[in-house]
């Protein structure tokens, strides 16, 4: 059964930030600091400039979307409604639920993306094509 999903659905969660002058230190822990079970973690560097990822939704994966490192900006479109997150400190993540196109802009230079997800990997969960999205979320 579809979930009604929306970007405003979709939101920036701080994360524990332990100071301390040799480095900091965020910890995440599932159900504590984010709302799922982590059932795989994966990352992208090295994106070359101008390039976009993302370009897909899922079906039931949830995620948070972290800046490891450097600055991207994130566009989640529910279909209808369209929104551009910035992300460029390591203890903020994005939110992202079922049912929500994204795209991964404007990388800086040496960023580091790091994505938590709910699930193992499965291309059945994949919504590539945008009009196939389309149609998905109107029924």
């Amino acid at each position: 059964m579809k979930k009604i999903s929306s970007i405003y659905n979709c939101n920036v969660i701080g994360l524990q930030k332990i100071f301390n002058r040799a480095g900091n230190l965020t910890p995440v822990q599932c159900n504590l600091n984010i709302p799922f079970d982590i059932k795989r973690v994966y990352y992208l560097y090295d994106v070359p400039g101008g390039e976009i990822r993302g370009g897909h939704a899922h079906y039931e994966l949830e995620q948070l979307i972290v800046a490891a490192s450097g600055s991207f900006d994130v566009v989640i479109d529910d279909g209808i409604n369209k929104r551009t997150i910035n992300l460029n400190r390591p203890n903020f993540g994005l939110y992202v639920t079922p049912g929500i196109w994204r795209d991964l802009v404007n990388f800086s230079s040496g960023a580091v993306l790091l994505v938590l997800a709910s699930m193992p990997y499965s291309e059945l969960d994949y919504i590539r094509n945008y009009d196939d999205f389309l149609n998905y979320k109107n029924g």
